[in-house]
């Protein structure tokens, strides 16, 4: 093992799929520890602002891709040869009582979040089997193990996710390729502007952290890009929580001390 370089990327290929927000900010980082990235998104432009910024670290190109549309992933897959690693970040939410969904809100959000996720490693993952080695990377969330009022749905996908990315790690284990999740906390992105919009809202949820503020976007990319390095060679079928330190101390109260 080289410890210079063993958290560098040079000379893998990594494919992100969700663009935007953290997506934007990994794309970027993967291409400045070496990585060449291929920016995949369902909104075109999203992919190729991505692109634009990896490209002033490495070589990087943006395609269309919707995780919903299997053919579209399967196509595109055949196109993209040698992929080193594979980053899952596409994500909604809807926020309301497990009651309050209508059959169309709990379809989009499951489908999204959890087809997305299976669809994207269907099209991605045989050809790093077949090849010995890979490392696939997909963003759960601090919701697939504490959840609150209003986040059944979302925190039920990503808890599947998980289940999952585990089942899969053992799977292809035997073949080469590594499969884990990342669990970002409460993130400045524009799927939580609601909640940062409400200042009580928003404040409460930057006191459950131990660090006591919310995160940003670009604090997400240290454990993304370790998991994509030589430096994570032995870690597969796990989480890695970047949060703050939210679930560590998660109903928190400071007792009066002397």
């Amino acid at each position: 093992m080289d410890y210079s370089t063993m958290f560098r990327l040079d000379g893998k290929h990594a494919v992100v799929i969700g663009c935007g927000g953290i997506g934007a900010e990994i794309v970027e980082g993967m291409a400045a520890q070496g990585a060449r990235v291929t920016c995949l998104d369902a909104q075109e432009e999203v992919a190729a602002a991505a692109a634009t910024r990896a490209a002033e670290h490495s070589e990087a190109a943006a395609r269309r891709a919707d995780v919903l549309d299997p053919g579209s992933l399967a196509d595109v897959a055949a196109q993209v040869a040698d992929v080193d690693v594979l980053v899952l970040t596409a994500a909604t939410n809807v926020r309301k009582p497990v009651l309050d969904y209508s059959a169309a809100e709990f379809d989009r959000v499951v489908d999204l979040n959890l087809r997305g996720t299976f669809n994207a490693v269907q099209a991605f993952a045989p050809a790093m089997a077949a090849r010995g080695s890979g490392s696939i990377i997909a963003l759960s969330s601090i919701r697939a193990l504490a959840v609150e009022p209003g986040q059944g749905v979302y925190a039920a996908t990503k808890a599947g996710m998980v289940q999952l990315l585990r089942a899969l790690a053992a799977e292809l284990g035997p073949r080469g390729v590594r499969v884990n999740a990342v669990a970002p906390g409460v993130v400045e992105t524009p799927l939580t502007e609601q909640i940062r919009a409400d200042e009580a809202w928003g404040r409460a949820y930057a006191e459950k952290s131990a660090l006591g503020r919310w995160a940003r976007p670009e604090e997400l990319v240290g454990a993304v890009a370790y998991l994509a390095s030589d430096a994570a060679s032995f870690v597969t079928g796990s989480q890695l929580l970047v949060d703050g330190g939210w679930t560590a101390i998660d109903g928190r109260f400071t007792p009066p001390f002397g």
